[in-house]
């Protein structure tokens, strides 16, 4: 077994059982699936998407995202508009603006609760530790949209700070423009 076997364990269930809250919270003030809720913080943020490019986004095949958006469609939280020759965005209705802002309510209350069995201390040890964690998870273009699919993107820079997934996407395009890939 791998040196870290216990460290590995430990994280892959507090993974799975923060990763059930937070997708429980905002599934549930989204009244749709883990992908459909993805579907509107990402819209919310970057409007005018295609069906392609969203569900690239959010982990999904073009067939599926078609799917979802359909239901999305149906719901009246997204609508589709025809931009130039065939190509089609998706953007968000104001149902749907008010929706993802309540699931980011909701996802944020849920992991709220979570950190708040850490002591200030605790909590600035953590977010340290994260911080390095999801720079490291970031390898190539395309990662940024998908780490961050279920973002809060204002919390994540509030008082200044700067997103370590944007910062590590940052650092690889920089990379790849002097040729140092």
């Amino acid at each position: 077994m791998h040196e870290s076997g216990r460290l590995a364990n430990l994280l892959g269930a507090a993974a799975l059982a923060v990763s059930d809250r937070l997708l429980a919270g905002a599934t549930a003030a989204a009244g749709t699936s883990a992908s459909g809720a993805a579907a509107l913080v990402v819209l919310a943020d970057a409007a005018g998407l295609s069906v392609t490019e969203l569900g690239r986004r959010v982990g999904l095949s073009q067939s599926a995202a078609a799917r979802m958006v359909d239901a999305l469609e149906k719901h009246g939280l997204v609508r589709r508009e025809a931009t130039w020759g065939k190509a089609v965005a998706v953007r968000l209705t104001d149902a749907g603006r008010e929706t993802a802002g309540g699931l980011l309510g909701a996802r944020g209350s849920a992991l709220g609760e979570v950190v708040d069995a850490f002591d200030r201390a605790e909590r600035e040890q953590l977010e340290q530790l994260l911080t390095k964690l999801l720079a490291g998870l970031y390898h190539r273009p395309g990662d940024a949209e998908r780490l961050c699919r279920l973002c809060d993107r204002g919390s994540c820079v509030a008082r200044g700070a700067v997103c370590p997934v944007g910062r590590a996407d940052r650092e690889h395009r920089a990379r790849e423009a002097r040729g140092d890939g």
